[in-house]
């Protein structure tokens, strides 16, 4: 038998979908932009390593029902974790903001510095 909607909550079915994304690049910047209704700033957490950002939101909720023959307590407990990869970026200097359900983290990049060489040959004498 497969579950059936009447059986579990709504947050059951809930995940990974409910989190949409962009990703993309402007003025030398790395934007993601994440939806995430429902999630307050407390929910989520960021990280940053070797270029590599996750973003993890995680929600416990609470539901009680009083009525005259029913006492019910709904818990329920999401978390979602999503991973970018960024590339060579200024780790030090991403900055994250939460306005309307959207996060919005920007990350500039590292500044192309230039590696190849040419080395001058000299006469050996």
């Amino acid at each position: 038998m497969l579950p059936s909607r009447l059986f579990f909550d709504d947050s059951f079915f809930k995940g990974e979908e409910t989190v949409k994304c962009d990703v993309f690049e402007k003025d030398g910047k790395i934007f993601v932009e994440m939806e995430a209704p429902g999630y307050t700033k407390d929910d989520i957490s960021l990280s940053i390593d070797k270029g590599e950002l996750s973003v993890t939101f995680e929600k416990e909720n609470e539901k009680e029902e009083n009525k005259k023959y029913l006492h019910r307590e709904r818990k329920s407990y999401s978390k979602v974790t999503r991973t970018f990869y960024l590339g060579d970026v200024s780790e030090d200097k991403i900055d994250a903001s939460f306005k309307n359900g959207v996060l919005v983290v920007s990350a500039p990049k590292k500044k192309e510095i230039e590696t190849k060489k040419t080395i001058s040959i000299k006469d050996h004498e």
